[in-house]
């Protein structure tokens, strides 16, 4: 009995103790003299980069230079006033970041890795772009290239690649949200040939800017669901904005309208039918946020530490403080282990070995964990956590 209490008592003082993420320096000297260590780098903790392929290393950091250099500095002014700037779009495209890992028409054509770290990079930066991003690459260019036809391809996706279209996906509608198999909006065949639509969507991220417009419809003359690319101008067609948004304002929100929009026939995608096609879509745009979103926690803890390391409380530093300490240790714990899930999942996706529960367990950690912690380190840098400054972590 004695035994066991002290192994459990042992377990429990292990289970308890926080990294040393402030200063690592003072966990080497507890331990023998003669033991070397390698260097800890509060950054990368289980030193994720070195799993990571030259290739991949590359256009990590020229997503995270491009994001840093010129997305940061604009981001800020775009937050306090719900604008939306369409050459941030054109800017990415240059350096190949949308449609990534598209072969062909203009595309990059890289790993399912490196697309989540160039998602992990805007983020980092601001989780609107991010967003949009996610929309033209994974909901708008990755259905046209996997169930448009070549025409489709050849017309859309060089353009859309460079940021010269913006595109948006239409799903969601006002009175069934995440409930798709209860759409209202219709498909119906013309006597020329094209077709008709009609009904509305809402909370459709890039729809007031966009050029083409991804719109799921159930069609009248069998009852299925199917793709339909609708453009800019088309008679009956508006996007209005949804305006003052309490989050995620450097990103246009917006509803879209058809009243009898009429289509040529070339203009719906012809491969494949059924609320399938945009659940795979969403499968990819969901991989892109769970690597997202840990961009976003990495800079919540990268502000809060620089914040406990110079503010002083009582004539100490907050870092000098325990509880201080485990919030941002727990945070690091977190986003460490969600990066090396999202890396693993990535290199299942790359041998497609990969399965949608698989991503959506991966989003529904990395999300929850990224929120929770976000929360917890606002106590960090207590009021201004919600001013309007860039300390601020309510953004």
């Amino acid at each position: 009995m004695q035994r066991t209490t002290a192994l459990i008592s042992s377990i429990s003082r292990r289970h308890h103790a926080s990294p040393c993420f402030i200063q690592p320096a003072l966990a080497n000297k507890r331990m023998a003299s003669g033991t070397k260590f390698a260097k800890y780098n509060w950054e990368d903790p289980l030193d994720m980069n070195s799993l990571l392929t030259e290739e991949e290393v590359a256009i990590r950091d020229t997503a995270r230079d491009y994001c840093q250099e010129n997305l940061l500095p604009r981001v800020m002014e775009a937050y306090r006033t719900e604008d939306f700037d369409k050459k941030i779009m054109s800017e990415m495209g240059e350096l190949g970041l949308l449609g990534a890992t598209i072969e062909g028409h203009g595309c990059a054509g890289v790993s399912s890795v490196a697309y989540g770290l160039i998602a992990r990079e805007v983020e980092r930066v601001d989780s609107g772009y991010r967003s949009a991003m996610s929309v033209q690459s994974s909901l708008v260019m990755h259905p046209i290239n996997e169930f448009g036809s070549e025409e489709q391809k050849e017309r859309f996706l060089p353009r859309l690649a460079k940021g010269e279209l913006i595109g948006c996906f239409g799903l969601t509608e006002p009175n069934h949200g995440s409930d798709p198999s209860s759409m209202e909006t219709t498909a119906s065949e013309n006597p020329d040939g094209g077709y008709t639509l009609s009904g509305s969507k809402t909370w459709i991220s890039n729809a007031p800017v966009a050029d083409v417009f991804l719109v799921w419809a159930k069609c009248k003359w069998d009852g299925k669901i199917r793709g339909f690319l609708l453009e800019k101008g088309m008679d009956g067609l508006t996007a209005p904005a949804i305006k003052n948004k309490l989050a995620l304002r450097a990103s246009i929100t917006g509803s879209i309208f058809m009243d009898t929009v009429k289509i040529p026939k070339e203009n719906m995608l012809p491969k494949g039918q059924g609320l399938g096609l945009p659940f795979s879509c969403l499968n990819s745009a969901r991989f892109g946020i769970a690597w997202g979103v840990m961009g976003s926690l990495e800079d919540c803890i990268a502000r809060s530490r620089e914040y406990a390391l110079e503010r002083n409380q009582f004539k100490k530093p907050l870092a000098s403080y325990q509880l201080i300490q485990k919030k941002l240790a727990d945070a690091s714990t977190e986003s460490t282990l969600g990066l090396l899930g999202a890396l693993q999942l990535g290199r299942l996706k790359d041998k497609a070995l990969w399965h949608p529960d698989m991503v959506s367990m991966m989003k529904r950690n990395n999300c929850g964990k990224a929120l929770m912690h976000a929360r917890i380190l606002l106590d960090v840098l207590g009021g201004n956590a919600v001013s309007d400054e860039d300390v601020s972590l309510s953004r």
